[in-house]
């Protein structure tokens, strides 16, 4: 019964494995194209950023990226917290 189990466990992952990859795109295409060339013409003139990169992180995405380096200092904080040495008073 467990290996039967075991078997009909490996056969549904692989058969999700390989429509996941069935459902792929070809490389190179993207699935939502028209936010990339409005964000290519109006980057210069909305964020004064010549780097198109730049202007999406610092300024479309501004308050996303403000929340990931929040979420980085904080496990950055807990860890530290963590692996410190306590100091033996005597």
């Amino acid at each position: 019964m467990r290996r039967a189990l075991g078997l009909f466990a490996f056969l549904g992952f692989t058969l999700f494995l390989l429509g996941a990859v069935m459902s792929l795109r070809p490389f190179g295409e993207p699935i939502h194209a028209e936010m990339d060339h409005y964000f290519i013409s109006h980057a210069q003139a909305e964020a004064s950023a010549n780097n198109v990169v730049t202007s999406v992180v610092f300024d479309y995405r501004g308050f996303d990226t403000l929340g990931e380096a929040t979420v980085l200092f904080t496990a950055v904080a807990g860890v530290l917290m963590a692996l410190r040495r306590k100091e033996v008073k005597g």
